[in-house]
């Protein structure tokens, strides 16, 4: 039995990162393409978030399959439970790199005005921010795992910048509105997305030491 569900294990282990390797690839593609007005690598993004929906119910499927067939305990209990929550969160993440791309091609049709400057930081944050909780998860790596909550209040700073720029821009600019309010919406989702590598974090940290931190400060 326990030959068979290390086997088991290791296979959802593989699968997760398979998983986190499309996402952070989705991620990267449509923060490039947000960043260099790229519609065509947009559509690439919006087009692979399929591949990530289906990869999402193969690991939850395997999750359960574990729970019903291996009924696990201790460490192998919580690496399960945690694989579970982090499937979610990276199909939500594949979801975000989407609906980035979806406002490219919308950015890309309409009045052509400047990104705030803060976005393109922003976006690199929320992106390393993903590569490090993913890297976490495969080194079960409860350091690394920390300094990605730590970061969380950077991005949100951000987000809040971004958001009083558009609000300004908005008075100021009333032609704008529509274009402003998809870079507002552009800057919500990176905002999503350091809060979904944030709460991945959290998982590996529970995995490692079966402290749930979820709710206390990261200070």
């Amino acid at each position: 039995m326990t030959r068979h569900i290390e086997r088991q294990i290791d296979h959802l282990k593989q699968k997760i990162q398979f998983v986190g390797t499309l996402v952070e690839e989705a991620i990267s593609k449509a923060i490039t393409a947000l960043i260099n007005r790229d519609t065509a690598l947009a559509q690439r993004v919006i087009e692979s978030d399929a591949e990530i929906d289906r990869m999402e119910v193969e690991v939850e499927e395997e999750c359960l399959k574990i729970l019903a067939l291996y009924q696990p305990v201790a460490a192998d209990l919580r690496f399960v439970v945690s694989a579970l929550k982090m499937n979610n969160d990276l199909e939500r993440m594949g979801d975000l790199a989407k609906n980035i791309a979806k406002r490219v091609g919308q950015l890309a049709r309409g009045q052509q005005i400047e990104l705030p400057t803060e976005i393109r930081p922003m976006a690199i944050k929320a992106q390393e921010m993903v590569m490090q909780s993913l890297e976490a998860v495969v080194n079960a790596d409860t350091t690394l795992a920390r300094h990605v909550r730590e970061q969380d209040d950077e991005v949100d700073l951000a987000r809040q910048t971004i958001h009083e720029k558009v609000l300004r821009g908005i008075k100021e600019s009333p032609e704008n509105v529509e274009e402003l309010l998809r870079i507002n919406s552009v800057s919500k989702h990176l905002e999503r997305l350091a809060d979904m590598a944030t709460n991945i974090a959290e998982d590996v940290i529970y995995m490692v030491e079966g402290d749930i931190v979820r709710h206390r400060s990261a200070d």
